[in-house]
């Protein structure tokens, strides 16, 4: 991927300025801030991201798909268990596992409980991209070289209480 050449100032601060100039500095200018900056954030991690995935023919989500089977007692997990977990929608479940099939990384196989259910479940070629994949991703500490571990800490700490609020999860 080209690297982009720095702006000579900072987007989001200068946003924020205009933000305070034409809508008042009462008007929410540290939320839009932050919203501002995270959503760019997002853009380069998932870029940095892309960038490792790509070598492996994936996209973030089949990657995470893969992991979840792999932290399975079995490897194996049904389809509909899959999206919770993974918070998708069923359908976005069936292509993930189907293009991850159509690239022998995982294989459908029959629910032996449920006669309707399928199964997707991770193949030894599905667990050896897996291993290679985050080998990968840890190397370049998934796109957060730039923070340390305690800032990490803390930013996962901020955007949970985010995530709560939003009744993402229950505790």
């Amino acid at each position: 991927m080209a690297k982009r050449r720095p702006l000579p100032f900072d987007p989001v601060q200068e946003a924020a300025r205009q933000w305070a100039h034409h809508f008042g500095a009462d008007a929410a200018v540290e939320p839009m801030r932050a919203v501002t900056s995270l959503m760019r954030v997002q853009q380069i991690v998932l870029s940095r991201l892309d960038e490792i995935l790509r070598r492996y023919d994936l996209t973030f989500a089949r990657y995470e798909a893969l992991v979840l089977l792999t932290f399975t007692r079995t490897g194996a997990l049904p389809l509909g268990k899959m999206g919770e977990r993974l918070q998708v929608h069923p359908t976005s479940v069936t292509s993930i596992v189907r293009r991850l099939e159509r690239d022998g990384l995982v294989r459908r196989t029959p629910h032996p409980e449920d006669g309707r259910g399928v199964l997707a479940e991770v193949t030894d070629e599905g667990r050896d991209v897996v291993k290679a994949t985050t080998k990968d991703l840890v190397g370049m500490r998934f796109g957060f070289d730039a923070l340390d571990d305690d800032s990490l800490a803390t930013v996962h700490e901020l955007l949970t209480r985010v995530r709560r609020e939003a009744g993402d999860f229950l505790t």
